[in-house]
């Protein structure tokens, strides 16, 4: 076998073998947090982080008042996870006043302002970049989704969960 193939296979197996360990020992995450999306207790028990659409359906979380005090009950890092969480909605302008009613239903329901964002399905313009930015929201995309192992609610995500948990 030629030496160059060799040294590229080589480094193509530790590079694998990094992301690995590296998504091993990560917190682990959870997608589409919402009353209003089933998600299985196994998933938002393993999660250290829970990221929470604030209005899906066009209905508030904190309209469910129970349902918040559940999910500030499992101690778990909490994050905003869009508006609404329509699909590449942060692809399209976002104003200042679309996300500063998320925060504040968000703030509502759990009593705390959020400190961490991701858009749906990854996908963010650059103006709601600096949107988020100016909002003191530390972004979290593509780059998170990769060192991570991330599930999601009701099985949404590109991968199972259960490859999530393998990989």
């Amino acid at each position: 076998m030629n030496k160059k193939i060799v040294i590229i296979l080589i480094s193509l197996i530790a590079l694998l073998f990094i992301l690995f360990i590296t998504r091993v020992v990560n917190p682990r995450q959870i997608d589409d947090i919402s009353p209003e999306i089933p998600c299985e207790q196994e998933y938002l028990e393993k999660s250290d982080i829970l990221w929470v659409i604030p209005k899906f359906n066009d209905i508030p979380i904190d309209q469910y008042p129970e349902w918040c005090n559940q999910i500030l009950n499992l101690n778990k890092t909490l994050g905003l996870h869009g508006l609404h969480h329509n699909y590449q909605e942060f692809n399209s302008e976002i104003t200042q006043e679309q996300l500063q009613e998320a925060v504040t239903i968000f703030e509502s329901c759990f009593n705390q302002t959020p400190k961490l964002f991701k858009p749906p399905q990854l996908k963010i313009s650059k103006e709601n970049k600096i949107l988020i930015k100016q909002n003191n929201l530390k972004l979290n995309a593509k780059l998170n989704q990769l060192t991570h192992k991330v599930y999601h609610c009701s099985h949404s995500g590109q991968f199972s969960n259960k490859f999530i948990d393998g990989f």
